[in-house]
């Protein structure tokens, strides 16, 4: 799974001056005195003395956030800032200035490690994550000070996405999408969606395969609702319509997606596909022979061009029987298909069933010599 790799850096400095109160008690001077000498476990002693001793005390609520905030204590640091305000405004001001600070640290510590895990991804996966469980923890302090910043959930889903954690992705981008309706948020988690769908069909789970491609599809919608003809969303949204059996609504974002991007032969493919299954020969003919005109070795695309002309055949020889009428026409589809196959069974991974649609179109257009050669090689292959 792709991700995105834009970071935000955030630079903030914070020059706390406690001066200026001069009525304040003895807590509150001895308090002050020690933040400016760092000498934090004395200053958070004498905070919760001020404290008991008055417990309407918003200064002293103030203080002893920033202090929790220098000792990595965010919750309680958020706790206390919020006890001050709940007093008094008076250090409204201070206390956002503060947030911003001790947010932009553990933010940018967060983007440091993350950067870092993803330079040894390749080299060093078992370093890696380990920095990326640091950028995690990092990120979600963050989260506790300043739970409204989408830059935060961004580079948390995108930290977890690395780390190939999707589940744990899903909650952050889940945000991304409530507080902005983040491109990113939509395209990658009905991604996860998606790849979620195809594991569990891979397992025999049909039913549950189900319920995660209808999760994909209702993320991606309501996506295209934002980001209309996005290319990724739609070729996501186009395959989950077909893991989830829902092939009809399918070909018609497939063919929204041919019109935005003519030229991709992987879409002009996977529309063929669609197309084919739905007995449209016609149409599934045009795509797959564009596709080839793209790609003059595009295997999958030669070797379907020549399974559509094949089904085809097969398809208007029925018809035909069904009706009486007497008719070679479905002969001409066959003689379309052949030089096709013929190619396909040159392909590297020619198998069995290649072989023997082969020895099929052979056998109808009265080649018995030929079709009796491709049967045997189909079970040689066996």
């Amino acid at each position: 799974m792709k991700q995105s790799k834009s970071f935000v850096v955030a630079f903030l400095m914070l020059s706390m001056l406690f001066v200026g109160y001069q009525c304040g008690s003895t807590e509150i001077t001895s308090a002050k005195l020690y933040i400016q000498q760092k000498n934090y476990d004395k200053a958070l002693e004498v905070l919760q003395k001020e404290i008991q001793k008055n417990p309407k005390s918003d200064e002293g609520y103030y203080l002893l956030g920033y202090v929790q905030g220098e000792q990595g204590n965010f919750p309680e640091m958020v706790d206390s800032y919020d006890k001050s305000l709940a007093i008094s405004k008076n250090f409204e001001k201070d206390i956002n200035v503060s947030r911003k600070y001790f947010w932009a640290q553990a933010y940018n510590r967060g983007v440091n490690y993350f950067q870092r895990g993803n330079g040894l991804a390749q080299s060093s996966p078992d370093s890696a994550k380990l920095y990326y469980e640091k950028s995690i923890s990092d990120f979600n302090s963050a989260l506790r000070i300043e739970p409204d910043s989408v830059d935060t959930y961004k580079n948390l889903a995108f930290v977890y996405l690395s780390k190939g954690d999707n589940e744990s992705a899903v909650a952050p981008l889940k945000q991304l999408i409530e507080k902005e309706k983040s491109l990113d948020g939509y395209k990658f988690l009905g991604e996860i969606y998606y790849v979620n769908g195809t594991n569990l069909k891979n397992q025999g789970k049909e039913e549950d395969a189900k319920v995660e491609f209808n999760k994909s599809i209702d993320v991606l919608e309501e996506g295209l609702k934002n980001y209309p003809n996005d290319p990724e969303m739609l070729v996501t949204l186009s395959t989950a319509y077909i893991g989830a059996d829902r092939s009809t609504e399918a070909i018609d974002k497939y063919k929204n997606l041919v019109a935005a991007k003519p030229e991709d032969k992987n879409i002009r493919y996977n529309y063929g596909v669609l197309l084919l299954g739905a007995n449209d020969f016609e149409g599934a003919e045009i795509q797959f022979k564009k596709a080839i005109e793209l790609d003059a070795d595009y295997d999958n695309a030669i070797y379907n061009l020549g399974v559509t002309y094949l089904k085809w055949g097969t398809y208007l020889n029925k018809k035909s029987d069904e009706t009486g009428q007497v008719s070679d026409e479905y002969k001409t589809k066959y003689q379309a298909a052949l030089p096709y196959l013929e190619k396909a069974v040159k392909m590297k991974d020619a198998n069995a069933q290649t072989w023997e649609l082969l020895g099929k179109v052979y056998s109808v257009l009265g080649m018995n010599d030929d079709a009796k050669h491709a049967f045997d090689e189909a079970d040689k292959l066996r």
